[in-house]
């Protein structure tokens, strides 16, 4: 392991984050062993990481006011996502941040035809690229919160994890083998300690 590489680069990815780029936005806050994380602390952290998602291109620079819209996004979405695992109505300001963004750059329909044929195609005006970026996480955040997938929308049940995952069955607690592990760990070492007290 590259133990000069950035911190992020050792995470592992969640179950979900391959299909909805939302929950790995979501998932850039998080706490390792020796404190928390946030992989978009600032202006030149949130334009790499839009970059390497394909939200943005490279050449296009994200000013300070962007990437605060991008972590209030993030903070929407995970206020949203707890509401909806807690079975309880957001708070109005959380919706209306992932509505303004919805809202930033309005899709317009398309019609594509690529090899395999005609199909539509809902573009984002790309007139201002980070807006289109941000309508980009909202709709995605949006698909999963009203597709068939929501239900399996989860927090990571380690302490101070604090990660999103979709689960792949009904008994998975954890996002990844590594918070899992951790858990059993910190379980078996408090029995131990338990018995030795006695």
């Amino acid at each position: 392991m590259d133990h000069e590489a950035p911190v992020y680069l050792h995470q592992l990815p969640v179950p979900g984050e391959e299909r909805y780029v939302c929950l790995a936005l979501v998932n850039t806050r998080f706490t390792l062993s020796h404190g928390p994380v946030d992989l978009l602390d600032d202006a030149e952290a949130a334009h790499l990481w839009l970059v390497r998602h394909g939200l943005l291109p490279d050449r296009v620079a994200l000013n300070g006011r962007q990437c605060g819209r991008l972590l209030g996004l993030r903070e929407a979405l995970r206020a949203l996502f707890t509401a909806y695992g807690d079975g309880q109505v957001p708070a109005p300001e959380h919706l209306a941040a992932l509505n303004s963004a919805l809202a930033a750059a309005p899709s317009t329909p398309r019609l594509a035809w690529p090899a395999d044929g005609p199909h539509r195609a809902d573009e984002p005006d790309t007139g201002n690229p980070a807006a289109a970026a941000l309508s980009l996480l909202a709709e995605d955040a949006t698909d999963l919160l009203t597709g068939t997938e929501a239900d399996q929308l989860t927090e990571c049940a380690a302490q101070n994890c604090a990660r999103w995952f979709l689960r792949s069955h009904g008994a998975r607690r954890w996002c990844t083998t590594k918070c899992g592990n951790r858990v059993r760990a910190a379980r078996a070492y408090a029995a131990k300690r338990g018995k030795g007290m006695e």
